[in-house]
């Protein structure tokens, strides 16, 4: 089902869901009719974004059943019964249960549209609301997930709360290691996809022969070796997410045949003529600038346009240096437990080496260097010193001073008293310093 409110109509009487259809298409209501309650329960999933309408009299299960077993998939759907004379009495115990209102037979069609309105209009305030309880759980659980307190991890974290529950397609841009996929691993996981599949493909990690066939599929025998069916990355991902990772490496006579699966939301796998419906919504990784590239003919500007409905910056780690000292902490702790061994303190020198290293791999590399510093390793490999030219004595200062606070803030949780008191400093001084570096 779409995420558009619609009313899906129950009535095995052809008649009445004629009208009732035609009664809610003047008022410029969608609708959708059914038979039975078999046929509804089929379509009523947990994206459903409508309501129900219901006779309580059908064959095989009864609207009342059919309630019953709505509610239990969902307690916040309306579900309208309509009775014959007889039910009235039958009708009231269905409210007491859960029915948003019932309607006797023969009722107006002004009584319908009205119903109709101020169930939609619940239904619309009760996925709003819900909306808004998911993204407010998301942000407090992107804290633990995208680590990082400077302005620019603040903001990526906002970002991805704001469009996790929406369809959008996202375009992640960012260098090598600065966390595309778990960013991408997060807007699923904080939208009503979920519970469906998160399917990765690296477009630099295959052969152009091998592309077409894994990501649209292909029939048995569609070409020398494919002894039987395989379903592609994209239908796979049929009620989830795809992370189409290094997109800019996907060959270009490919990319016209994905523009067209985003824009028909349909497919055929290699050696068919059938057409597959597909609902993914596809999250785009590159390190590369895709419009550059578009204006050189390297990569097709109108699937560009397509994929960066939103985009997303991930900064380079050497551009957000005052959450080095918070990440390497937390990697330092998830490398002591992998290895079983105790957490090594932090000093001063290893602290500075850190800030002022350049961080070309960025959060992959500092993830390797806790590793290393974990096992008793030097943290730099060659000299055990950070890159001498990546700061100005200055900058490196302020940046080791400024890691050094947060750090200090951190362990605190923002006691300014105590954290003065652990770092030897006058409250005063402290909060100057607080305010300086925006902390």
């Amino acid at each position: 089902m779409s995420d558009s409110l619609t009313v899906l109509i129950v009535e095995d009487d052809p008649h009445v869901l004629l009208g009732c259809q035609q009664a809610l298409a003047l008022e410029d209501i969608d609708s959708i009719g059914v038979g039975s309650a078999e046929e509804a329960l089929q379509r009523v999933d947990e994206d459903f974004a409508g309501i129900v309408i219901s006779d309580i009299r059908l064959p095989g299960i009864d609207g009342l059943e059919l309630l019953t077993r709505l509610k239990q998939r969902d307690p916040s759907l309306p579900v309208v019964l309509i009775t014959g004379h007889g039910d009235i009495g039958m009708a009231v115990n269905a409210m007491r249960d859960g029915a948003y209102d019932f309607m006797e037979k023969p009722f107006s069609p002004e009584r319908l549209v009205d119903v109709v309105r101020r169930a939609l209009e619940q239904r619309s305030l009760a996925r709003e609301v819900s909306a808004l309880r998911r993204q407010l759980a998301g942000r407090q659980a992107l804290e633990q997930r995208i680590i990082g307190r400077s302005p620019a991890m603040q903001q990526l974290r906002e970002l991805i709360a704001n469009v996790a529950d929406t369809n959008a397609n996202v375009l992640i841009e960012g260098e090598t290691g600065t966390g595309k996929e778990l960013v991408a691993r997060c807007l699923h996981d904080f939208s009503r996809r979920q519970s469906k599949q998160f399917v990765a493909l690296n477009c630099g990690g295959l052969p152009e022969s091998l592309f077409e066939s894994e990501i649209f599929g292909h029939e048995a025998h569609a070409f020398t070796g494919a002894g039987k069916r395989r379903i592609g990355k994209i239908e796979h991902a049929d009620g989830g997410s795809l992370f189409l990772d290094e997109i800019e490496s996907m060959p270009l006579g490919l990319q016209i045949k994905l523009l067209r699966v985003l824009q028909e939301h349909s497919l055929e796998r290699l050696g068919s003529n059938q057409s597959i419906n597909v609902d993914c919504r596809v999250i785009a990784a590159t390190k590369s600038d895709l419009d550059e590239l578009g204006r050189r003919g390297e990569f097709r500007s109108d699937l560009y346009y397509r994929l960066n409905v939103v985009t997303l910056e991930l900064p380079p780690l050497r551009e957000r240096r005052e959450d080095i000292a918070l990440l390497f902490e937390h990697f330092l702790q998830l490398a002591a437990l992998r290895f079983d061994r105790g957490t090594p303190e932090l000093d001063r020198h290893t602290l500075a080496a850190l800030t002022a290293h350049d961080w070309p791999g960025n959060v992959r590399e500092l993830r390797n260097v806790a590793e290393r510093f974990a096992l008793g390793l030097p943290v730099f490999k060659k000299s055990g010193q950070a890159d001498s030219n990546a700061l100005g004595f200055n900058e490196a200062v302020e940046a080791f001073e400024r890691n050094l606070l947060g750090a200090a803030l951190e362990r605190h949780a923002g006691n300014l008293s105590q954290a003065a008191q652990a770092l030897g400093l006058a409250k005063t001084t402290l909060f100057d310093k607080v305010k300086k570096y925006g902390l």
